[in-house]
């Protein structure tokens, strides 16, 4: 796919999300198959620029281009500070978050609080645009703020207009956060005006679904959040069903486990010892999700206070599954069931 001058692997995006959208997480995502991955969202806040989080968060080094950075903020030239910040650190496109439903953001007008605000987003928009012109810039939104404020087609014009270079949509307002279903007409009738490519966001948790919202919208790429958390090799199995029509069978207990324990190194390189130890427990949590035995050894997990004994509680638990030869091992998570009557591919044992 060709992508704002950038050739990727597929039209699969991996969704900016704070906290897991790290250096780590992105390297891991596009290995498993995600033609691109947005970085979680870094302030625009200039004080910040000296902390080790902003530090590492504008850590690039490795990473597979084209490098997105996402930046949050509700002063236009303090975006447009933060634009030209992480440009000079490798940000090889910026994105614009006016879709975080988060209240610890919206109450400081960021987010999508700005989607109140119409004059201020062109003002942001702008702002940031023109702090970098040789960078592409796009733009994440919902729908609106609530449901009787759907604007996502005004924003769409006032992004065309700013020279925003793509748009992704989560299919729900800020108001409705995570509940109901996403809203795939809405952001049909976007992708149906749009002059700019459209990327489609929101409960895409399979290859089945990720074919429905692509051929139902119409949206140029889909972009996968929480589904991909603890389960990276979504990416392959929606790129393999949107390519074959069949599907991969679900990973088997020794590659989850190798998959793991990269994951982990990455984090406690990346990290250092004691933030990677904190960071690594809701990733293992994640992977461990609905595989026999879990409950227990997630709540034993978080006990645990060294890497050493991290590592070893990581693998006597898969030990356990593979001595009980538990090859395919969910039994309680049906975003990896497989439908009836399919056709499958195995992977290797």
């Amino acid at each position: 796919m060709d992508f704002l001058g950038f050739s990727l692997r597929n039209n699969l995006f991996v969704a900016p999300m704070a906290g897991v959208t790290d250096r780590p997480f992105r390297q891991l995502c596009k290995r498993m198959g995600a033609g691109l991955a947005v970085s979680e969202m870094v302030t625009s806040n200039s004080l910040l620029y000296g902390s080790a989080k902003t530090r590492r968060r504008a850590d690039h080094a490795g990473e597979v281009a084209p490098v997105s950075v996402q930046i949050a903020g509700a002063d236009p030239s303090m975006m447009a500070d933060a634009a030209r910040y992480n440009v000079d650190h490798g940000a090889q496109i910026i994105d614009i978050n006016m879709g975080c439903p988060a209240k610890k953001i919206c109450k400081v007008m960021a987010g999508s609080a700005l989607l109140r605000d119409e004059a201020l987003v062109r003002q942001i928009l702008e702002a940031v645009v023109n702090a970098v012109p040789q960078t592409p810039v796009t733009l994440k939104i919902r729908t609106g703020w609530d449901t009787a404020n759907r604007n996502a087609l005004n924003i769409l014009k006032i992004a065309e207009q700013s020279g925003i270079r793509a748009l992704a949509m989560h299919g729900r307002t800020r108001a409705c956060g995570y509940s109901g279903h996403a809203e795939y007409d809405t952001i049909r009738a976007v992708k149906a005006v749009a002059r700019i490519p459209l990327i489609a966001n929101g409960d895409i948790v399979s290859p089945e679904t990720a074919k429905f919202v692509l051929d139902t919208t119409g949206a140029d790429a889909v972009m996968i959040g929480r589904a991909a958390q603890g389960r990276p090799w979504l990416f392959r199995e929606i790129e393999h069903f949107l390519k074959t029509g069949t599907h991969l069978l679900p990973p088997r207990v020794g590659e989850i486990h190798e998959v793991l324990l990269g994951h982990l190194e990455d984090l406690y390189l990346f990290y250092g010892s004691e933030t990677g130890l904190r960071i690594a427990r809701k990733h293992i949590s994640w992977y461990t999700r609905g595989l026999i035995g879990s409950a227990a050894f997630r709540h034993m997990m978080n006990q645990l206070q060294t890497i050493a004994r991290q590592r070893q509680a990581v693998d006597d638990f898969f030990l356990v599954l593979a001595e009980n030869n538990e090859h395919l091992p969910y039994v309680d998570r049906p975003d990896t069931d497989l439908p009836a009557g399919g056709n499958y591919e195995g992977l290797a044992a």
